[in-house]
């Protein structure tokens, strides 16, 4: 998207990610805060799943990037970071993630770090 795209957002229902042989590639951007990540997280493991077979093994799929966005008060109540942060790592600019925090009081991890806004 760019400044003044617009974008259609669906809050609440079914959360899940289910893209079949033959779709194209898309961009996921997901959005949770607090334990609002739980059905988010499985769709992030999904994806890292089909993203460690090269195209044209595996189911066929092809699949674009994610970008989580993900909320909370401290980084204490990020729950999957270390798991979060392993996705980014194991695959860099296919998942992305910034966290924000909005009440943190103490010092933020050093990996954590590159990764927060809103401190």
């Amino acid at each position: 998207c760019a400044l003044g795209s617009e974008v259609a957002l669906r809050v609440g229902g079914d959360f899940f990610f289910d893209p079949q042989p033959g779709d194209s590639p898309v961009t996921l951007v997901l959005i949770a805060g607090g334990v609002g990540i739980n059905p988010l997280f499985s769709i992030l493991l999904h994806v890292a799943d089909l993203h460690q077979y090269p195209e044209g093994k595996g189911n066929g799929c092809k699949v674009g990037t994610v970008k989580l966005y993900y909320s909370a008060k401290d980084t204490s109540e990020l729950l999957f970071k270390k798991n979060i942060l392993g996705l980014m790592n194991a695959f860099p600019g296919r998942i992305m993630c910034r966290f924000h925090v909005t009440q943190q009081s103490t010092r933020i991890g050093e990996e954590l770090e590159p990764h927060i806004t809103g401190k």
